[in-house]
């Protein structure tokens, strides 16, 4: 009997999903995050889900670690090491501001990630084309090795002009780190972004190199807990495939989104065009899905750091469940982006914390039910309405009153993301249906119907674990991809399809369930930035490769994008792609039974601008056709459904609530 198992670590809870391949069953549990130790959590889910004595075929892991360290600015002594002459690359940086610059506040340059006083620099020079214009300086790369040691930077970042055309004088750099400084955990950016762009190759290969140790750690505790009970464990990538962790743990940095990046693998099974909104205890994470696939992008960031690697599009936002309200020293209401989390949580839980969430008011306003997770966590709501009548004390307002601009206020942060990643890339947001999953995610469904003009809202079966179960449907994946400096791009295809291919042997993945994608960057001349598209199938060497074909892809891309396009001018190659993908067994999302007509098993008082009395139904006793007609409440393990007066919610075919006004 094959089993196979996800695990999603969140900032408030783990979700875990088993899948046996036998008997084609699907099995979901939830249990609080350990953020003092995420693999404590790990091995709590799994032990809820696996029997003891079994064995499973695979686990497949997505996980915060990375995500967290950066975002709360976590990056330790970092060192670097970079050519002659370019010390000053990471104060100079890209002259970008946040948006509100010039509005509402004066923008304060952020610290870099190394200080200047950390930064060493060693002679020899390479040209764009990887040619050795000066030799390296073996006495200065010895020198500034000695400094990082005896100073105690353990963790050392190297980034040589042009290194992405050759690589040699890095690995001579990582050789003599090896033999005077043995102890540190090195990155370079030749192994980490093959790409030109001096500055955001910088910092990607600093943010691997700060990331690297702790999930090397994390990896190690995680697989030493799964040593008998798991064939194969594998890590989610940002870009929406999964690797094997003997391989991730070289490349740390691709698991910068591994959490986010599951959900909206598993929201594609829902719907094949959709924004996906993947509600947690700590934040809000949202994309969009169109054809079936998520939007990738190579020019993401994580906290404030740039890292260029393929990434699903994903935006994220401080507006979980456990989203803190607070008042600004002008004395208006805030929500977020501090997060109660798992520990001490919301004040309602049992031992909560001392600050009013999103929860506490999803409880105060009857929205929830008095205990999670069928019963294990009870919630207080005598707490929860003591901690926002403080705020209602500072604001003015009645209690219900504050505890509904929590909420509106959680619904505007979360709107304003979808905006982001459709709004401001050209995509009519009312033409797409929310998917909204998560324990939180749809809790404030109606609302953001209506506050986007959308028109509906997909909640699917046991949404708080399709993060989890997203994991079962993902691909092993890795991206490979080389600057083109004048050199045929057929010949780069060809070294990169080799790269590919020896990646999935390593994987095991047989060759029947293997495939490589291709892409390639073109611009026209004289142009910043480069447009993405794909490269024809064909086979992959100088003399059958066409790159016509290339050029007339970027020619009409241009047109949709920029609403013009030069075919008579040939666009310049600036990077080729490929992308190896292993093919992994996925389970289908099981139909839904027929219903026999909702019937709800209880009611309570809900307030939807007023009291009213809410019919309560259990997500399980739901079947397809059945329709629920708002103001109610559905309920299940892992999330919560409310149905807003005006609104309706009907089972489709596979069981998810269709929400619509």
């Amino acid at each position: 009997m094959a089993i196979r198992i996800g695990v999603d670590t969140g900032g408030t809870f783990t979700d875990v999903v088993a899948f046996d391949e036998a008997t084609g069953t699907l099995r979901a549990t939830k249990t609080p995050s350990t953020p003092d130790d995420p693999s404590r959590g790990f091995a709590a889910g799994l032990d809820r889900i696996l029997p003891a004595g079994q064995r499973a075929a695979a686990v497949a892991h997505g996980t915060t670690v990375a995500t967290n360290q950066l975002l709360e600015d976590r990056v330790g002594d970092l060192g670097f090491i970079t050519t002659e002459g370019f010390e000053s690359i990471l104060e100079i940086a890209r002259q970008s501001v946040p948006d509100g610059y010039g509005n509402s506040y004066f923008w304060v340059k952020p610290p870099r990630i190394v200080p200047a006083h950390r930064v060493k620099t060693v002679g020899g020079r390479l040209d764009h084309r990887g040619t050795e214009v000066r030799p390296f300086d073996e006495d200065g790369a010895r020198a500034a090795a000695v400094w990082m040691r005896d100073n105690g930077i353990e963790t050392i970042g190297v980034c040589f002009l042009h290194a992405y055309a050759n690589p040699g004088h890095e690995r001579r750099m990582r050789e003599i780190l090896a033999e005077e400084h043995p102890g540190a955990c090195v990155s370079v950016s030749s192994e980490v972004l093959r790409e030109y762009r001096e500055y955001e190759r910088s910092v990607t290969t600093l943010v691997d190199a700060a990331v690297k140790p702790t999930v090397r750690r994390y990896i190690a505790r995680i697989a030493a807990r799964l040593e008998e009970r798991a064939d194969a464990f594998y890590i989610m990538k940002s870009n929406g495939g999964v690797l094997s962790a003997a391989e991730v743990v070289e490349q740390p940095i691709a698991t910068v989104l591994s959490g986010p990046a599951a959900g909206v693998l598993g929201a594609t099974l829902i719907a094949a065009d959709a924004v996906t909104l993947d509600g947690g205890g700590t934040s809000t994470d949202v994309a969009v899905v169109q054809g079936g696939e998520p939007a990738l992008t190579t020019e993401g960031t994580v906290g404030r750091y740039p890292s260029k690697i393929p990434m699903i599009d994903v935006v994220t936002v401080g507006a979980g469940g456990g989203s803190i309200a607070w008042t600004s020293p002008e004395g208006t209401l805030k929500v977020g982006p501090r997060s109660a989390g798992a520990d001490p949580g919301p004040m309602c839980y049992p031992k909560g914390g001392s600050e009013p969430t999103v929860t506490d008011a999803h409880v105060l306003l009857g929205r929830i039910p008095p205990a999670l997770l069928g019963g294990e966590i009870k919630l207080d709501p005598d707490t929860a309405a003591a901690g926002i009548g403080g705020l209602a004390t500072r604001l003015g307002l009645g209690l219900e009153r504050t505890a509904e601009g929590i909420l509106e206020i959680s619904a505007w942060n979360q709107a304003n993301a979808i905006r982001q990643v459709t709004v401001q890339r050209g995509i009519d947001v009312r033409t797409l249906p929310l998917v909204a999953f998560g324990g939180s995610g749809p809790l404030l469904a109606c609302r953001l119907i209506d506050l986007l003009g959308m028109r509906a809202a997909i909640i699917p079966r046991d949404p708080g674990s399709l993060s989890a179960f997203g994991l079962l449907t993902v691909d092993v994946r890795n991206d490979y991809v080389r600057t083109c400096t004048g050199g045929d791009p057929g010949d780069l295809y060809a070294e990169l399809e080799a790269l590919a291919v020896a990646g999935l042997d390593r994987e095991r993945i047989a060759p029947s369930a293997r495939s490589l994608h291709r892409s390639a960057d073109l611009r026209y001349p004289g142009q910043s930035y480069e447009v993405r598209v794909p490269a024809p199938a064909g086979d992959l060497d100088s003399a059958s490769f066409n790159p016509a074909a290339v050029e007339t892809a970027f020619h009409e891309a241009h047109q949709r994008l920029y609403g013009y396009a030069t075919p008579d001018k040939a666009p310049e190659w600036v990077n080729v792609r490929v992308t190896g993908v292993g093919a992994i067994p996925k389970p289908a999302l099981p139909a839904q039974d027929p219903g026999e007509g909702a019937m709800p098993f209880a009611t309570r008082n809900v307030h939807f601008g007023t009291w009213q009395e809410a019919a309560i139904y259990r997500r399980e006793d739901l079947g397809a056709g059945d329709l629920v007609e708002g103001p109610a409440i559905v309920e299940e393990f892992g999330s919560t459904t409310p149905i807003e007066p005006g609104f309706t919610a009907r089972v489709d075919a596979l069981g998810s609530l269709v929400v619509t006004r």
